[in-house]
């Protein structure tokens, strides 16, 4: 989706993957400067120009996936894919290379999990 002088809409979904979560046995084997400086670093990511942090996303235990199939809803706990997403962000910016750029700054990326990026798309 193209917004503003020809910028699009990046949305980069965040996989955590084997990223240490706060209050996990990983997060506490972390020193505190290594979990202020993941702190940080999320921090600095939503001053970056262009970005729209999402809503922080629960986890993916507590879940559901909700499909309808012959006009029946089903319901099954936990994410759709085996890993789901645990954030999200949209970037507006020039092109994919920036929005490459910011991806390898989000400290799950590094840390045992991923960033998918899509461009933004209007289908409607």
């Amino acid at each position: 989706m193209t917004g503003r002088e020809g910028k699009t809409k990046f949305v980069l979904l965040v996989y955590q993957g084997s990223t240490p979560l706060p209050g996990s046995d990983r997060w506490q084997a972390l020193s505190e400067a290594e979990q202020k400086a993941i702190y940080a670093d999320y921090a600095e990511l939503n001053k970056t120009e262009g970005v729209a942090p999402g809503l922080p996303l629960g986890r993916a235990d507590a879940a559901r996936t909700v499909q309808v199939r012959d006009g029946k809803t089903h319901v099954k706990n936990g994410t759709y894919l085996a890993e789901g997403a645990a954030g999200y962000a949209v970037y507006e910016t020039g092109g994919i290379e920036a929005a490459i750029a910011l991806a390898a700054r989000i400290p799950a990326a590094r840390l045992g999990g991923a960033v998918e990026i899509r461009p933004a798309e209007k289908y409607w």
